[in-house]
Order: C-alpha cells, then sequence, then structure tokens
C-alpha cells in the first residue's frame, strides 16, 4: 500500500483508549508494509521530554516538542502516530498548522469509564490527592471542536475504531493501493 506521510494525533483522557488504538493501528499498516513510528506521550516524556513536569507550560511544550518530531517524520513521508493526551486546544491546533498534514483522532469515553480501566491507580492517586495537575481531575481536558474522526471506546470495539481511522486515512488520500486512493 502506497503512502504519503501524515501525523494521526490521537488525544483523550487518559484511560479512553489512545494507546490500545495506537498499537492496533500501527500494527495494520505495518501490515501494509507502511513506514510510520510511534509516539507515546508516556514513552517520549522518559526520553525526550525528560525533566518537564506537569504546569501548563510544560505541557505545551511537551506537545510542541512531540509535535515537532511529528513535523519532521512527517515531511520525510512517515506516518507518525502520536498517543498522548495532549489537553491544551490551543497548543494541539498550534502543532496542526506546523505539521499541516495532520489529522486528529478524538479518543473518547466518560470519565468513569476511564477511571474503571485505570491498571495504575493514577486516577484514585489525583482523586486522593497524591498527584496533583492531573487531566480530567484537578487538570481541564479541551476536547476536539472537529477532530478528523471520534472513537467511542465505551460504544465501539477496537476494530471498529481502527477501522474508522483507516477509512478517513484513505478518504484524505493519505494511504492508496498502487497509487490510487481507495
Amino acid at each position: 500500500m502506497e503512502h504519503r506521510g501524515v501525523t494521526v494525533w490521537l488525544t483523550g483522557l487518559s484511560g479512553a483508549g489512545k494507546s490500545t488504538i495506537t498499537d492496533a493501528l500501527a500494527q495494520r499498516l505495518r501490515d501494509h508494509q507502511c513506514k510510520l513510528e510511534v509516539l507515546d506521550g508516556d514513552i517520549v516524556r522518559t526520553n525526550l521530554t525528560k525533566g518537564l513536569g506537569f504546569s501548563k507550560e510544560d505541557r505545551d511544550t511537551n506537545i510542541r516538542r512531540i509535535g515537532f518530531v511529528s513535523h519532521l517524520l512527517t515531511r520525510n513521508g512517515v506516518i507518525v502516530l502520536v498517543s498522548a493526551i495532549s489537553p491544551y486546544r490551543a497548543v494541539r491546533e498550534e502543532v496542526r498548522a506546523m505539521i499541516g498534514d495532520f489529522m486528529e483522532v478524538y479518543v473518547s469515553a466518560p470519565l468513569e469509564v476511564c477511571e474503571s480501566r485505570d491498571v495504575k491507580g493514577l486516577y484514585k492517586k489525583a482523586r486522593s490527592g497524591e498527584i496533583k495537575q492531573f487531566t480530567g481531575i484537578d487538570d481541564p481536558y479541551e476536547a476536539p471542536l472537529n477532530p478528523e474522526v471520534n472513537c467511542e471506546t465505551h460504544k465501539e470495539s477496537l476494530t471498529e475504531s481502527v477501522d474508522k481511522i483507516m477509512a478517513k486515512l484513505e478518504e484524505l488520500g493519505y494511504l492508496s493501493v498502487a497509487g490510487v486512493t481507495v
């Protein structure tokens, strides 16, 4: 399958399903021999943006750095899958403008569903005050106003979410079979 460079930015609350969808989508794209890179917010924080905290300024800096790396890869024909909470709409829009070939995927689920999926116990720690500035609890999450794709993980299967993203990539001309957009 032929493809053009694009950044697919998956945003949503912790526990909404961003990493799960990203992993399945990455496998699907690899099955089609696409050049791709995955930038997971948790992994990036331990390497590229080590030392940043969770203030609004540090979160914005984190997203800008992920956006810059995504821009470099995208312009070189790579499909970049970004899985990051990225809670603030303005910096997501800033990154969209910088990258150009950008597709926003809102991975949504109600807060109570996200909390029930929380294997790391982060929501519990945030509610007890152990963790401060936790998105969705004592720090805001600004949902996208017009994402290209909305995956409602509490209502649809993983396969349905991945299929929606793949269909939108094809519709927007990022994926094609033998040079003909499917």
